[in-house]
């Protein structure tokens, strides 16, 4: 018995067991880009885990063989520096997740969390600065890449809030003419 094929569906209603190879490649193409976005996101929960238990273990020791050399606010300011980069450096990896998250279940790139990984890097690099050591020009160069991110961070979220509410009323008005 002859089935007619039309084209990825046979007559008798069962998917054809043959594909084009534009089709073919394309699901190739989508495994291999699922496996390695999930194999990418567990590199980055165990970098993430290692991460915060290192941050602990050099807290607790350096906690123990710093805080009796620390004898004015001068003193406790580099020991603060070194601990808020840490935690920004798992708050990174945090938010890589999440971007990694947001590609795997929607395969787009969402630009806000990409700008604010950025304003994460630099702002751990500012607090990272010795400005007693530092020439002038550097934190004015970080001060001006921080507003070039927070500035398009804010249009990028002025522009989600403008369409938002345009989208709700628009298929409130597609579902009214049918």
């Amino acid at each position: 018995m002859e089935v007619a094929v039309l084209g990825k569906w046979r007559c008798d209603g069962k998917r054809d067991k043959r594909m084009d190879g534009t089709s073919l490649k394309n699901t190739m193409i989508s495994k291999v880009e699922v496996t390695v976005v999930a194999a990418l996101q567990v590199l980055l929960m165990v970098m993430v885990a290692v991460s915060t238990i290192v941050l602990y273990v050099l807290l607790v020791r350096n906690l123990i063989s710093q805080v009796s050399r620390i004898e004015s606010a001068a003193g406790l300011l580099p020991t603060m520096q070194q601990s808020f980069a840490g935690v920004l450096t798992v708050v990174l990896g945090l938010e890589l997740l999440e971007t990694l998250k947001a590609y795997f279940t929607e395969h787009r790139v969402r630009l806000e969390v990409i700008l604010v990984l950025a304003i994460i890097a630099v702002g751990r690099q500012v607090i990272q600065l010795d400005f007693e050591h530092t020439p002038g020009t550097l934190p004015l160069g970080l001060s001006g890449v921080i507003l070039a991110l927070t500035v398009g961070y804010f249009l990028i979220k002025r522009v989600q809030v403008a369409v938002a509410p345009r989208e709700p009323a628009q298929a409130r008005s597609e579902t009214n003419d049918q």
